[in-house]
């Protein structure tokens, strides 16, 4: 069974920086795709960002700048570097690992964001 992990969320003023890291263990070789999404109260989730296998990276137009992903296939983690941080990146940040094109992949339980003064 493959298990996602989130942390590194919190309380940050606008302004400010975090770095969510999301470690993949068990039955895992490698995968497709790694996304970011998020989500904040009453709205749809958000794809934030996303990293191929091969280390190909894109970004919604929201973080595009501010936001980078990366990946330790060593470690087995994916991180979302998070600068410039505004009220509006306050979200639930969930990352999704795709090992399969086209399967919806497995996800983890999210980490709270809050930007806040």
């Amino acid at each position: 069974q493959v298990r996602l992990v989130e942390s590194g969320g919190g309380l940050v003023q606008p302004g400010g920086s975090l770095r969510l890291s999301c470690v993949v263990s068990g039955r895992f070789v490698s995968f497709n795709v790694m996304k970011w999404y998020r989500q904040a109260p009453g709205k749809e989730r958000e794809l934030v960002a996303a990293i191929t296998g091969g280390g190909n990276v894109s970004y919604g137009d929201s973080v595009k700048g501010r936001f980078t992903i990366s990946s330790d296939k060593a470690r087995s983690t994916a991180y979302l570097q998070m600068n410039s941080l505004k009220p509006d990146d306050a979200a639930v940040y969930y990352c999704n690992m795709i090992q399969v094109p086209g399967t919806t992949g497995y996800w983890g339980q999210g980490t709270q964001v809050t930007v806040s003064s």
